[in-house]
């Protein structure tokens, strides 16, 4: 919400802004679907759209603009190659990316301050310009560079749960604060001091685990990882959200620890599929030590699979 933040910062000095948006990317494009940057009539700008050369050309362009006043938005190709005969951006990490720039004035207002009230949960980009508007699907159409329509959703904040308000979810809540997550924090223990240092999350919950199952609904989207206090705890835990549609659960523990409690939910009737839906031992291996490498860890492996149906240029198996 930064962005729009400071395009309201703008605006309300009357100072216009060229809002541009990557609406398409294809290969390894640095500038992804829906990166967004604002550069504002005063000189100062905010956001990436990819970086390098190629933004630096966009900057300039968009400053031109500004300076020439054009109130007409228009899109740009930028081809991160040198085989095409045209819009070439001067990268050559492969791909491609389609730009607009949006012309913003003090008539945009009404609109920004919409957005950052939450009060529409979808953008519109169009030839028309930026609205706010009420969707239920985000989509790109384009037929011509004079036909096109984008829409995205706004403010909707990945959610995670973290199960465990110890030295690793105060660490994790810290990370997972500075990457834009909604933070739900939960612990069975009173007058926890790590809770209480804990300023980077959204909400806080003192649970029952014996009932921490009644916490959780719609969770399709969400992200979970177990970390309480021990052995037993963590079961307890994971029993009840084994079964719940999480797109991510995790679970943190040693080897010893992950065998035995996997073998023993197997036993007790969890399916294969079941089990082999939990990230566990969660983390990607970096040989991590202190809490905050082991939170690094955690938060890398969610990042992976966030994006991982996301186009990267990358091989699936880096």
């Amino acid at each position: 919400m930064d962005l729009w933040h400071f395009i309201l910062s703008k605006l309300d000095k009357a100072i216009p802004v060229e809002l541009l948006a990557v609406l398409e990317s294809e290969g390894s494009s640095p500038g992804r679907k829906g990166f967004k940057m604002a550069v504002a009539a005063d000189g100062e700008m905010y956001g990436t759209i990819g970086g390098g050369i190629m933004e630096y050309k966009l900057v300039e362009k968009a400053r031109h603009r500004l300076a020439g006043y054009e109130n007409v938005v228009s899109l740009m190709y930028q081809q991160h190659d040198k085989k095409h005969a045209k819009d070439q951006s001067g990268m050559i990490c492969s791909g491609s990316q389609l730009n607009a720039f949006i012309p913003l004035s003090i008539t945009d207002k009404d609109t920004i301050e919409k957005i950052i009230s939450t009060e529409r949960e979808y953008i519109r980009l169009s030839t028309k310009g930026l609205e706010a508007v009420d969707e239920t699907t985000a989509i790109f159409q384009y037929n011509s560079l004079t036909d096109w329509l984008y829409i995205e959703a706004v403010n909707k904040q990945p959610v995670i749960h973290i199960i465990g308000a110890g030295h690793v979810g105060l660490a994790l809540s810290e990370l997972m604060n500075y990457l834009g997550f909604y933070i739900k924090l939960y612990d069975d223990r009173k007058e926890l001091n790590t809770m209480d240092a804990n300023t980077f999350v959204q909400e806080k919950h003192i649970v029952n685990y014996e009932s921490i199952a009644d916490q959780f609904d719609n969770t399709a989207n969400d992200f979970a990882v177990i970390m309480t206090i021990g052995y037993r705890a963590d079961k307890l835990v994971l029993k009840q959200l084994i079964t719940r549609p999480f797109f991510y659960l995790g679970l943190l523990g040693s080897d010893h620890k992950i065998k035995t409690l996997l073998e023993e939910l197997k036993a007790a009737g969890f399916s294969a599929a079941e089990v082999q839906h939990v990230h566990t031992p969660v983390g990607i291996n970096i040989f991590s030590k202190t809490t905050r490498e082991i939170a690094i860890s955690i938060a890398a492996e969610i990042i992976r699979e966030k994006n991982k149906d996301l186009p990267t240029g990358r091989s699936a198996d880096l």
